[in-house]
């Protein structure tokens, strides 16, 4: 795998991967894999810690059940 920055990296396992290149949640510190909320300067893992953290107006994906 190549990373946007040119890192290269050969891994065996998804868990290795993202331990070593997955972003952190900056409020709660958990690893991102798939999706995230990001304002212009952080990412988060929801918009629950985005909001804990101070950004405003973020929100998630959910859909409700019919």
């Amino acid at each position: 795998m190549t990373t946007a920055s040119g890192e290269r990296h050969v891994f065996d396992s998804i868990e290795c991967a993202a331990a070593t290149i997955a972003p952190e949640c900056v409020n709660c510190g958990t690893r991102i894999l798939g999706h995230g909320v990001q304002n212009e300067q952080h990412i988060f893992c929801c918009a629950h810690c985005a909001g804990a953290y101070g950004v405003t107006g973020a929100s998630d994906r959910v859909t409700s059940g019919s």
